[in-house]
């Protein structure tokens, strides 16, 4: 901190001429820091902007993509069946008896206190031998051993009373082909047929889900599945049964039909995005008066006003929403612009045209959300979107503005440093004058004085 001479010589209040001075000097700095917080506030409103647009194009893309909204829904007329649609999937129905739930194998053995043979033992399952070594003739080891060597097939130990126990084998997945045994010897043994089937009860048999197609008449089919999920009886769609039909008479129905909810929904949704974006650049175009305090009025402009690349944005979304599809107006599918400058979804209308001709429907959302995509794309893509090149100019600025600030401070500080300096001067001056001007006047009363008679 400075040594402060206000007032030494001259009675002058320095400190505060100093500071009324650099305020004067400090206004071209001052207006580049209000440059900074509004090119600050315009990068964010823009980067808020373009994220928006960017998830537009994202999405829409996928709407425009063949097939998109070929959207079905799956009912079933009973509990004991299941089915979930898929892609590829087409409207239709298919009446399904289920016979039998795939299951898997479950069997024990006679109660043990240990394992019979430490030797080797071999799995066979789904008619694969898989040969396992043991430690020793614990059951603990044995579980462990089998438990370990991946087959398929885990052994739990089970207590049984009177310090006996039996080992239970189950397989780990359903479906015939998981039925297993449990021999005694090597792989080879097995091969050559002199191996040992050890003696175990099945208390579940491996079996494959069993459903019947067309049942009770000439061209009843009967179709199996490994697990309780058909994934090829219809195309697009995977059918899951839960129980066994309590009545093989009476068949469950699975209906496939067309979503019209959910391509409705795609419409709809991607008009309600296109709208929020107008919303938002319509908001940050508009221009605030307000009054001050003083009474005057204050007018304050969005960070989007007069904009031109954004108001150029804004036309080629609701262009390539709202220009006709083959000669057809979107209008005529519940898409339709309004005077605001917005557009309006109408869902009876767009119901009502899906159900009349549901191709062509379809067909212009998907047209409307590829025109959509790739006009947002233009505006939002990382490297060459409008506005992403705005951002980057905007962001330019922003570094040049601060270095222009970082300048001023140099520059201030060294005006500051002088003005101090030449006040401090002055001061040093008018008080050696002061001090000088004492002295003569010092000197002027110590001379003799002269009278006339």
């Amino acid at each position: 901190m400075g040594i402060s001479l206000d007032g030494l010589a001259s009675g002058l209040d320095t400190t505060t001429l100093i500071s009324s001075l650099m305020q004067v000097e400090s206004v071209p700095q001052n207006l580049l820091k209000a440059k900074v917080t509004q090119t600050q506030s315009t990068v964010s409103a823009l980067q808020g902007l373009n994220t928006q647009i960017a998830d537009l194009a994202a999405s829409t893309k996928k709407t425009a993509v063949p097939a998109a909204l070929d959207l079905y829904t799956a009912s079933s007329s009973a509990g004991n069946v299941k089915a979930t649609v898929g892609t590829g999937a087409t409207a239709g129905s298919l009446d399904i008896v289920v016979s039998k739930l795939a299951a898997s194998q479950i069997s024990v053995s006679a109660p043990l206190t240990s394992w019979p043979d430490s030797g080797p033992l071999t799995l066979v399952v789904g008619g694969v031998a898989k040969e396992i070594t043991l430690k020793s003739s614990s059951l603990d080891d044995v579980a462990s051993a089998i438990n370990s060597a991946g087959t398929g097939v885990t052994a739990t130990k089970v207590a049984v009373g009177d310090g006996t126990y039996r080992m239970q084998f189950s397989s780990t997945t359903t479906g015939s082909a998981a039925a297993f045994t449990v021999q005694q010897g090597t792989a080879a043994a097995v091969a050559a047929g002199t191996a040992t089937q050890l003696p175990t009860t099945t208390t579940r048999t491996a079996q494959d889900a069993q459903v019947t197609l067309w049942a009770n008449s000439a061209a009843q089919q009967v179709v199996t599945s490994k697990s309780n999920t058909f994934s090829d009886l219809l195309p697009g769609v995977a059918v899951t049964v839960n129980a066994v039909s309590t009545d093989a008479a009476v068949p469950t129905t699975v209906t496939i039909s067309r979503d019209d909810n959910a391509i409705s929904s795609a419409a709809s949704g991607m008009v309600s995005t296109l709208n929020n974006i107008f919303a938002v650049i319509a908001n940050r175009s508009s221009v605030t008066n307000s009054t001050s305090a003083t009474g005057a009025t204050t007018v304050t402009a969005g960070a989007f006003t007069g904009d031109s690349t954004i108001r150029d944005v804004s036309q080629k979304l609701l262009a390539a929403a709202s220009q006709p599809i083959d000669g057809r107006s979107p209008s005529e599918f519940g898409i339709s612009i309004t005077k605001s400058g917005n557009l309006t979804f109408d869902p009876a209308k767009f119901t009502t045209a899906l159900g009349n001709d549901p191709e062509a429907t379809k067909a212009a959302v998907a047209t409307i959300a590829a025109r959509v995509s790739a006009a947002a794309t233009q505006a939002s893509d990382p490297y060459t979107g409008l506005i992403t090149t705005k951002i980057t100019g905007q962001q330019a600025d922003l570094k040049d503005f601060n270095n222009s600030i970082a300048d001023w401070d140099d520059r201030l500080a060294t005006r500051e440093a002088s003005l101090k300096k030449t006040y401090a001067a002055m001061e040093v001056a008018l008080s050696s004058i002061k001090s000088q001007g004492d002295w003569l006047s010092s000197q002027l009363a110590g001379l003799p004085t002269s009278s006339n008679s």
